[in-house]
């Protein structure tokens, strides 16, 4: 065990200590830029608010998760560079930032302390997760010693992320003599994950004695958001602080430390709701993909359905109307209920609109097809024909001025294959990757709580992909709130077949599910990335092999 600079000496009078929480988003890749944001942010925090310390998120200064950027040959030389320039800027707060650490040829997911130009110490996470979308053993060694530094004169010990869910490392820095443990964090966003930090922090630091300072990053990288939700808990284990989820910025908390860190308590912000939590997210995700990846704007189908209108809602919230184009693409099967709520909703949006029948196309093709479909019969063919002429107008709009197709495709569909390869799967980013049916209508109430943009017919008619005369989604599946609990045992929790059937559900049904979901992992493996918003989405979360001689999931 490493003990630095510790002192557990009682004094007259409390110390004072401010801890400003720097809940940013960071660019993967952009360690200069990054670099000048902890500068920047430092500056801020002592100008402003007179910070003794100031926390940045896990492994802030290369971004979250780096990935095999970690593995590049230059990468020991840009975080060197950018710690020399940390140092020479001379801040007189104490920084407490992430960055990968190369030591005795092992790489490390490590915390560096910066104060007054000089390096007080450093930090290497002892728990390095490798579950779920994590991979970080992949990268990183394992540390093995604790770090507890004196800062103002108060012994503050550090953990990094994962190193508070295990046992070990907090009870270290608490055993140490540490008053106050720093907890720098880049924990994804789920439904249920702020529910699950709030009971782990309150359990350990009642248990350790010790306050707690838990910083996480906030902002969207690829399939996964983060949340921030930033908090402190005093040696009690009660919630001192809390900062609003899906917000950046710098917020100070001040201590008074005695015998113990105690936490000057802030008003609380609201619980917000499951749907309003949710949809923060996909406005976050969506939002820094498109900026982060520079696209100029985004287009997307418009069918008059109710996933194409959520994700339209949210595309204007994330990036404002005039950054959004939605287009219709009618075919003789469209309802005029569908063309009026479409444009109904475009127009209540403000967004660029546009109506390009594919009655036209679809005759050539057919025209062109005609000998060697001679003597079949209509099927999914002609189904999903239209899909993929829908999908060469959004993506040929997408080449020529430069926007990002949004695809429009839920989870539900998602799993059991009901969407169309170079149809409407076809585009650079789904919005509703890893949401539910279910949730979907949920979200559609929500955002019109809000403000009435979504025509309320749009949610209360049954779904249907119009592609055939009369169509609706539940004449071949079970109704939404079966499948999504069908689903959310299979996928999410990975029950089998049998164990599925025992919960009370129809046989037939979840086998029919069960075999739908199997057989689609191709499908979903050329599917865009979408936003990660459940324990177990369809992208890191899940590698199951496409080719394998598992039976229906038992």
């Amino acid at each position: 065990m490493t003990v630095t600079g510790t002192t557990t000496e009682d004094t007259a009078a409390p110390r004072k200590l401010r801890v400003v929480m720097a809940q940013l988003d960071f660019l993967v890749g952009d360690i200069p830029g990054n670099t000048d944001l902890i500068i920047q942010a430092t500056r801020e925090a002592e100008e402003q608010h007179q910070a003794d310390i100031v926390l940045f998120p896990e492994l802030c200064l290369t971004g979250y998760p780096p990935e095999d950027l970690l593995l590049r040959p230059s990468l020991d030389l840009r975080v060197q560079e950018a710690l020399e320039r940390l140092q020479q800027a001379n801040l007189a707060p104490a920084m407490v930032i992430g960055a990968p650490l190369r030591s005795a040829g092992l790489l490390y997911n490590a915390a560096v302390i910066i104060e007054a130009g000089e390096t007080r110490g450093r930090y290497f996470k002892r728990c390095p997760p490798n579950y779920q979308v994590f991979d970080e053993k992949r990268y990183f060694a394992e540390g093995s010693q604790t770090l507890v530094v004196d800062i103002k004169g108060v012994p503050v010990g550090i953990t990094v992320c994962e190193d508070l869910w295990k046992d070990g490392p907090l009870e270290d820095a608490a055993a140490a003599g540490a008053q106050l443990v720093l907890n720098l964090n880049a924990s994804p966003y789920d439904i249920d994950k702020q529910a699950r930090r709030k009971a782990l922090l309150e359990r350990k630091a009642s248990e350790n004695r010790v306050s707690i300072v838990y910083v996480n990053l906030v902002g969207g990288q690829d399939e996964l958001v983060f949340d921030g939700g930033s908090m402190v808990y005093d040696h009690s284990g009660t919630l001192k602080v809390e900062i609003s989820q899906f917000t950046g910025g710098l917020f100070p908390v001040d201590f008074l430390c005695e015998h113990h860190c105690q936490p000057v308590s802030q008003p609380l912000p609201p619980e917000p709701s499951l749907e309003a939590n949710v949809y923060n997210a996909l406005v976050t995700g969506v939002r820094d993909y498109v900026n982060k990846n520079g696209f100029k704007s985004v287009v997307l189908g418009l069918s008059g359905g109710i996933d194409s209108a959520v994700t339209l809602a949210v595309a204007a919230d994330a990036l404002g109307k005039e950054r959004v184009r939605a287009v219709m693409m009618p075919f003789r099967y469209t309802s005029s209920a569908s063309l009026e709520d479409a444009e109904a909703q475009a127009r209540a949006m403000g967004v660029q609109y546009d109506v390009f029948s594919i009655e036209p196309m679809y005759d050539t093709f057919m025209a062109t097809l005609a000998k060697p479909f001679e003597g079949t019969r209509p099927d999914t063919t002609e189904e999903n024909l239209q899909a993929r002429l829908r999908g060469v107008l959004l993506m040929s709009l997408s080449n020529k001025f430069g926007s990002l197709v949004l695809t429009t495709g839920n989870k539900s569909e998602m799993a059991v294959g009901y969407s169309t390869l170079y149809g409407d799967m076809a585009g650079g980013f789904d919005v509703l990757k890893d949401v539910p049916k279910t949730l979907v209508f949920r979200l559609a109430w929500y955002r019109n709580s809000l403000a009435p943009v979504i025509p309320e017919r749009v949610i209360t008619r049954p779904p249907s992909a119009e592609l055939a005369p009369d169509q609706k989604d539940e004449d071949s599946l079970p109704g939404y709130d079966i499948l999504d609990q069908i689903l959310h045992f299979y996928v999410e929790r990975d029950y089998s077949a049998e164990a599925i059937v025992a919960e009370g559900f129809a046989r037939a049904d979840v086998e029919r599910v069960v075999r739908l979901v199997d057989i689609n992992e191709y499908k979903r493996r050329q599917a865009p990335i979408g936003v990660r918003i459940t324990e177990r989405g369809f992208g890191k979360d899940r590698r199951y092999p496409i080719t394998n001689g598992w039976k229906l999931g038992f």
